[in-house]
């Protein structure tokens, strides 16, 4: 029969593994399995939980706000030209040049 179970055990295998069952204990299997049996509506509910897609960028830390700036190409170029995290750079450079300058 297609998809059906097999045993690699031989018949004798299986004859000496039913004799050695403890007396008086019962071993009848009621044809269900764990894994056959219906999820809970717990189960569900954590499987959907876990797999749920997050859309859309992360959430920002709310300190820094998105403007847009225009600055000379060789003064990109130089912060770039440090690798990745020269926008950070950019703006400790800023923050310095605040301590000893007035904004206005």
């Amino acid at each position: 029969m297609p998809g059906s179970k097999t045993n690699a055990m031989s018949r004798k295998d299986v004859l000496t593994a039913v004799r050695a069952l403890p007396e008086g204990k019962d071993f009848v299997w009621d044809g269900r399995d764990e894994d056959d049996q219906p999820a809970t509506a717990q189960e569900l509910a954590a499987g959907v939980e876990a797999y749920r897609r997050k859309r859309g960028r992360p959430a920002g830390t709310a300190s820094k706000e998105q403007v847009a700036i225009r600055f000379d190409r060789d003064v990109l170029a130089a912060f770039r030209a440090g690798g990745p995290g020269w926008q950070t750079r950019m703006n400790d450079a800023l923050r310095d040049w605040l301590k000893t300058h007035s904004p206005a």
